[in-house]
């Protein structure tokens, strides 16, 4: 078992821990991810139900998740196109309240398992300037499922 830097998913705060490691015909080390789907809903709800500031990587995650485009997403928000490539870009802030309405959003559409109110996603949707790592357990590595570490 080892534990993973998932920059794959788009995001460098993921972590995994309890991988298979597998040996590869030239004794290298692979790791291989099963269940794909349920590990970015693990990102997904980590993404929700942290205490910080969402980043503009994480908003393009769940955004991606969503299988929304930035239009459709500006349309979702009330915003432009521009001003939702400038969120993920981290070059403006989003406010807190769009981006309580956009964890909402995502545990409804997702169906991640959070039953936090609006008041509550309020509270954790303050800009940042800390990225919160996101810890994921794979179960018996990957292939029991996926879920947040403790």
């Amino acid at each position: 078992m080892a534990n993973h830097h998932y920059t794959e998913s788009g995001l460098d705060n993921v972590f995994l821990e309890g991988m298979l490691v597998e040996v590869d015909d030239d004794g290298d080390d692979i790791i291989t991810i099963p269940a794909i789907n349920e590990l970015h809903k693990a990102i997904a709800l980590g993404i929700v139900t942290h205490e910080k500031g969402m980043s503009g990587s994480e908003l393009r995650f769940l955004r991606t998740e969503l299988g929304m485009t930035q239009s459709e997403f500006a349309v979702f928000v009330h915003r432009d196109k521009q001003t939702i490539g400038r969120w993920e870009r981290g070059e403006t802030e989003m406010e807190g309240v769009i981006e309580a309405a956009i964890r909402q959003h995502a545990i409804q559409k997702l169906e991640l398992p959070f039953g936090a109110g609006i008041e509550e996603l309020s509270s954790m949707s303050v800009p940042s300037a800390e990225t919160q790592p996101i810890r994921i357990t794979a179960n018996d590595g990957g292939h029991a499922g996926y879920a947040l570490a403790a």
